[in-house]
């Protein structure tokens, strides 16, 4: 019997193995693209990393009849049609809305085949879409062989049984697909419990059975004519499981509780050392992360993907005359963010509004940023955090338009047109951040000995140095400091 593959005869081993002396292992491509191989990577680096060798295959399909409890499954998005109902704002507002969902289903690793959208006054409340759009659909789905439908907005449960009951597939809502996403990219302990949380808040008003077998009822002759002491309501397969969902929502309360505790133990100790904090919010991938590694050298995760980064991040920086100051990245906002999600986070999205100044990152190369500025301050009201100060910082500014940069900056004065990428315009950011700081509230004038050196540091770090001048009996200081550092400065006050 001859061998399927025969060896070319001008094949030697000991050739092809100088060939290979050479090599080495650091050849090869590590994963961290762009990355300085003479420097460590950062932490957002070997994040980045490991996403990308995670990446979901082709094969992974979720018909509905292959589904028993779909419920209790991460959503395996593959091969998806997008569906919309477009009922106010004009045609473009409506492309925007489902190019955004596009993104948003991309971001959960599915293939995007086909996107339709429906004008009306309103939803349908049975079908989402109208009974004639709902054929069209099963159609499409029928020729293109996708697997689930998308709908751009939140559904009742009814209106997904009767959808899933037409279309025979998989129906996924706007809400579940965000869902879907932040339980792939949180990674903190924190961030998974927010997440499980409001994962847990919407699926128990969706729980429902797939057919007779999911009860526990017994009676009369039933489970096999177990007779006697069989007979009886019994507990339902679907109120079991309300009852441990229930469960499992008081624990991650109980827990998350904790969690805050050590949040707000932290912020009480920068505001009692009167430690000023910024924040950057604004909408998901307009650059916050890019924005936070620029200005404070962070190294957090940086990806073009909506809601890359879930977990918030805070460092400790200066400013040019050495006054301390912390920075906090926080999840990203989108239009109609879930409720849910929102209250889940929302003692992470507290630190927008005990902050001193927000940083709200807008998009300039989006097609609608003002859209953008509108939802994220949607959200603002909703967390208590219009009363905070705000700096727009549009950025993107080298991919943007030269007319939309001019408009957004005519319609919100107080912005700053910057790159996070390129560097551009940081410098300005960095010098309006400083001036939008709160100022220390004591004017003094103190003459310090010179052994008093803490004190002069704690001025740097806390004031703000207007003059200072060495004498022979010491340093005469002017400025300005807070109250509690003013009164230990009160002891060596001049005239």
């Amino acid at each position: 019997m001859s061998n399927a593959h025969e060896i070319d005869p001008a094949f030697n081993l000991d050739d092809e193995l100088e060939d290979t002396e050479g090599w080495d292992d650091d050849d090869f491509e590590s994963g961290y693209s762009g990355a300085d191989p003479e420097e460590d990577p950062t932490t957002g680096a070997m994040e980045l990393a490991e996403r990308h060798q995670l990446r979901r295959v082709a094969g992974l399909r979720t018909e509905l009849e292959d589904i028993t409890e779909v419920e209790y499954r991460q959503l395996r998005l593959e091969r998806v049609v997008l569906v919309g109902v477009w009922t106010e704002g004009t045609t473009q507002d409506a492309e925007n809305s489902m190019a955004e969902l596009a993104l948003l289903a991309e971001t959960a690793g599915s293939e995007v085949l086909e996107a339709i959208y429906q004008r009306r006054q309103s939803p349908d409340p049975a079908t989402y879409v109208g009974r004639g759009k709902v054929e069209g659909i099963a159609e499409i789905v029928q020729a293109t062989g996708a697997d689930t439908v998308i709908c751009d907005g939140e559904l009742a449960p009814s209106q997904l049984r009767n959808l899933e009951d037409k279309l025979k597939v998989k129906v996924v809502d706007r809400t579940a697909l965000i869902l879907d996403i932040f339980a792939q990219h949180a990674k903190s302990g924190e961030a998974q419990a927010q997440t499980e949380l409001a994962q847990l808040n919407y699926m128990k008003q969706r729980l429902r059975g797939w057919g007779g077998n999911l009860s526990r009822q017994a009676g009369g002759r039933v489970a096999g004519g177990a007779g006697i002491g069989s007979r009886g309501p019994g507990e339902t397969k679907i109120e079991n499981d309300r009852r441990r969902i229930n469960t499992k929502i008081a624990k991650l309360r109980r827990d998350l509780r904790e969690m805050k505790g050590t949040r707000d133990t932290k912020r009480q100790e920068r505001q009692r050392n009167h430690i000023p904090s910024v924040t950057i919010a604004g909408y998901t991938n307009a650059g916050k992360s890019t924005l936070l590694n620029r200005l404070t050298g962070a190294g957090v995760l940086v990806e073009d993907a909506l809601f890359a980064t879930l977990d918030p991040t805070t460092r400790r920086t200066t400013t040019a005359d050495g006054r301390v100051y912390t920075m906090s990245d926080t999840v990203g906002f989108v239009r109609h963010l879930p409720h849910q999600l929102v209250e889940a986070f929302r003692s992470t999205l507290e630190e927008v509004a005990e902050s001193d100044l927000v940083l709200h990152v807008v998009d300039g190369s989006h097609p609608d940023p003002e859209g953008q500025i509108s939802a994220v301050r949607e959200v603002f009201a909703e967390i208590g955090a219009t009363k905070v100060p705000e700096l727009i910082v549009i950025n993107k500014g080298d991919l943007a338009d030269p007319m939309a940069l001019a408009r957004l900056q005519r319609n919100e004065p107080h912005s700053v047109v910057v790159s996070a990428k390129t560097g551009e315009g940081i410098a300005e950011a960095l010098a309006r951040i400083e001036g939008e700081l709160p100022r220390p509230g004591v004017e003094f004038k103190a003459l310090l000995p010179y052994d008093r050196g803490d004190l002069i540091n704690r001025l740097h770090q806390q004031g703000e140095i207007a003059s200072m001048e060495h004498t022979g009996d010491g340093t005469i200081v002017v400025g300005r400091a807070n109250a509690d550092l003013a009164g230990e400065l009160a002891a060596y006050a001049m005239g």
